[in-house]
């Protein structure tokens, strides 16, 4: 024969307890990040649904856009989706497991921030990140395998390989 249900009392200092912590948890703002001028493409949607909980060990929290992600409080690399495809160029490209990276410095943007756009993917994604705060081979390597969802159509070139097919 079935046992009746009965409830269970908490301690009010247990369950008051629970309440803060769950309160707390959920009222931590949203990071403002401008929305990218096609974060809106079908195209970011594979990349946001696999986009991990931690990158560079820092945690990932709610953005105010679409195609946006952010981690580590205060906010360590932020995340945009939908940004301008970069044409050929000279800056740095880099590539970590698969997906190849345009990188540009601290000028132009924020004090000391990076920006590292994927190369030959449309739509583009673009993260800033600070690399005295993490580490940029980190965050490109947390973030390849998602990045990589978006379809690759072109790769960074190197002066040896221009050399190599005789362009």
């Amino acid at each position: 024969m079935p046992q009746p249900f009965r409830a269970v009392r908490l301690p009010a200092a247990l369950f008051l307890a629970g309440v803060v912590v769950a309160g707390t948890a959920a009222c931590s703002p949203a990071v403002h990040v401008e929305a990218a001028p096609d974060a809106a493409n079908p195209g970011c949607a594979p990349m946001m649904v696999l986009l991990p909980q931690f990158v560079a060990d820092a945690p990932r929290r709610e953005t105010t856009s679409q195609g946006s992600a952010a981690w580590g409080n205060p906010s360590q690399v932020i995340l945009r989706c939908g940004v301008p495809v970069p044409g050929p160029t000279t800056d740095q490209c880099v590539s970590v497991n698969g997906v190849d990276w345009v990188l540009r410095g601290p000028e132009g943007t924020q004090e000391g921030s990076w920006t590292a756009t994927t190369y030959g993917r449309t739509p583009a994604t673009e993260l800033v990140f600070d690399p005295d705060q993490v580490a940029e081979s980190s965050v490109l390597t947390d973030l390849a395998a998602a990045v990589s969802k978006i379809p690759q159509t072109n790769r960074c070139l190197s002066i040896s390989d221009t050399l190599e097919t005789g362009q």
